[in-house]
């Protein structure tokens, strides 16, 4: 019996379940624990390309605390986004999709091919004769992540499934996307190691996966909480009933109270998961419904945003990350994502640090449909029309309702153009939109390329 399931059962004696011993550590238990694991994944990093220089300098015994991790630089998405680019058109690579224009900073970066950008330990033998790599997803960007081989939970889902009352046995429905990126692998690899059993519905086919659903019995649902909603709605519509489905664990998008609430009346206990495609599980939402608890394979930093420096526990900051792994050992990943530190302990007896919740973007890259847009793939789609003036990505709706709208610059409309245009934001994104012209000089100067007018209720 592994150990995991002996706590499962000693603490379920007293009338709570942990998914380990490692949720109801001590404070002093969890600084001695990190202080024994910084340095090995500082070490960690340092091995690889992309950290061998900017910690050349640094002490890897000395990073024993929090206080001095917040010493070392931050890593941000552009940064990995630009040296992946400059990998990938490295001798030998061939030209990449998407790349810079000349002149671009990125274009002074020297490496060997390495779509990772020097920042993986795990590879496979052409790629600086690494090993280890089980998967690679591409998420828009287009960045590229390794997944190593060493455990079924690479990403550490199963703690996040295991607090939304998934247990071993159970069938869940995974309505992650299988293509291209990791979200459904994530969400597979924790289900698993739980002891589930997954249907693998990926997204669309709607009135297939509800089949699916009822005729299997689908004890559990993993998936964005827009499209439950989607196959609720339409499981009455059709009156195919969803009685064995009571829980959910819902991801890539908002998860506002009105639809929680929505989703108990029918019956189902949703919980929502901060997840990355670069760092896997970040923090999770327990029964305790406040706020979310912190993933213990992580350690996670509230800072100024643009900067590295930890503002104080509740004021609201910059998500970032260090992963305590050494096969892709990102060391103060910065998410892009604004939150703040909660108080206290979380009244199930995690002890663990919460925090707020998504509470948006410290930068102009937002979240649509459960997939990221960046203002680089803004850039792209303009780059394949020069004949066009400036652009704007204009994100509209509800939660759970987004709808976009690209608004761009021209002289010359035409129906050919904007098929055109809409076919080459859907290739970048992955996501479509409507296409709106402008005239020429028509459109705000004020820096932006994305703008969020969603609203949040």
């Amino acid at each position: 019996m592994s150990s995991r399931v002996e706590f499962e059962q000693r603490s379920s004696a007293g009338g709570q379940v942990f998914f380990d011993r490692l949720e109801t550590r001590t404070d002093a238990e969890r600084a001695q624990d990190l202080a024994r694991q910084l340095p090995i994944q500082v070490c960690a990093a340092r091995e690889v390309p992309a950290f061998a220089e900017r910690l050349r300098e640094v002490d890897a015994a000395s990073v024993t605390s929090r206080e001095a991790l917040a010493l070392l630089p931050v890593t941000r998405k552009a940064e990995l986004l630009e040296r992946q680019r400059a990998g990938c058109r490295a001798p030998g690579a061939g030209s990449a999709i998407g790349s810079p224009s000349a002149g671009h900073a990125s274009d002074e970066i020297t490496t060997e091919f390495d779509p990772f950008g020097g920042f993986s330990a795990i590879g496979w033998p052409h790629l600086r004769g690494l090993s280890g790599a089980r998967r690679v997803y591409q998420s828009p960007g287009p960045i590229y992540e390794p997944e190593g081989s060493g455990a079924t939970d690479y990403w550490r889902l199963a703690r996040a499934l295991f607090a939304a009352g998934f247990r071993s046995g159970q069938l869940v429905h995974n309505s992650f996307s299988y293509h291209l990126t990791p979200g459904a692998w994530m969400l597979d690899g924790g289900a698993q190691a739980l002891g589930c059993t997954v249907f693998p519905g990926g997204v669309g086919n709607t009135e297939l996966q509800l089949q699916a659903m009822h005729e299997l019995r689908a004890d559990a649902y993993c998936g964005t909480p827009s499209f439950l909603r989607i196959l609720i709605e339409k499981a009455s519509e059709t009156q195919l009933a969803l009685p064995h489905l009571q829980r959910a664990l819902v991801s890539g998008e908002a998860f506002p109270p009105s639809l929680r609430d929505w989703l108990r009346e029918h019956g189902i206990e949703g919980y929502q998961a901060y997840v990355t495609a670069d760092l896997g599980l970040i923090a999770y939402e327990t029964t305790a419904r406040e706020g979310l608890v912190v993933d213990e394979g992580v350690v996670l930093e509230i800072v100024r945003p643009g900067t590295g420096d930890p503002v104080p526990d509740g004021e609201v900051g910059e998500v970032v990350v260090t992963v305590l792994h050494p096969e892709y050992p990102l060391i103060r990943f910065a998410t892009g994502d604004l939150s703040a530190v909660m108080p206290g302990k979380c009244p199930t007896g995690r002890t663990q640090m919460r925090i707020c919740g998504w509470m948006g973007r410290a930068d102009q890259t937002t979240k649509v449909r459960g997939m990221f847009v960046h203002p680089s793939q803004v850039a792209e789609v303009m780059r394949r029309h020069p004949e066009l003036g400036r652009a704007r990505l204009v994100v509209e709706g509800e939660m759970a309702n987004d709808q976009m709208r690209f608004l761009v610059e021209t002289n010359r409309p035409s129906a050919e153009l904007a098929s055109a245009v809409g076919e080459s934001l859907r290739e970048v994104t992955k996501l479509r939109g409507d296409i709106e012209w402008a005239e020429m000089g028509a459109l705000p100067t004020d820096g932006k390329v994305i703008e969020d007018r969603r609203t949040y209720r």
